[in-house]
């Protein structure tokens, strides 16, 4: 299997409501450091698996929509926990959608896996994994 990730970031707002959360029930801001891991089983004749520039701006893409925003008024997450495995998830799911209408170019036909890996800080994270 062959991989290349491509990191960018995000900065939001957000609380979350339960009382297993402690402290962070609270409104907050946080700086997700995000990591997103294409596979593909072969290369192409060129040597790639993905164009690692077209997988740059792609993440980028899927990231603007949150960066910077208060994810609680949101209607994407209207009801939702914003945890980092929920974001996670919906960050993957917007990657494939966007794998499937060919933003990675002819490489993204051959991804058959995606990653995508939420640092919360230097000592947490969370991801999603899954065959595309």
């Amino acid at each position: 299997m062959f991989a290349v990730e491509v990191r960018d970031h995000m900065m939001i707002a957000h609380s979350l409501p339960r009382e297993v959360f402690g402290p962070a029930q609270a409104m907050h801001g946080a700086t997700f450091v995000v990591d997103a891991a294409f596979m593909t089983e072969d290369l192409d004749d060129n040597g790639l698996g993905v164009d690692i520039g077209l997988a740059t701006v792609v993440l980028k893409d899927a990231l603007a929509p949150l960066n910077y925003k208060n994810l609680d008024e949101l209607d994407i997450f209207r009801g939702k926990v914003t945890t980092t495995e929920v974001l996670a998830k919906h960050i993957f799911d917007d990657l494939r959608r966007r794998i499937e209408a060919g933003e990675l170019g002819p490489g993204g036909k051959r991804i058959c896996r995606l990653k995508i890996m939420l640092h919360e800080s230097h000592v947490a994270r969370a991801w999603y994994e899954a065959a595309i």
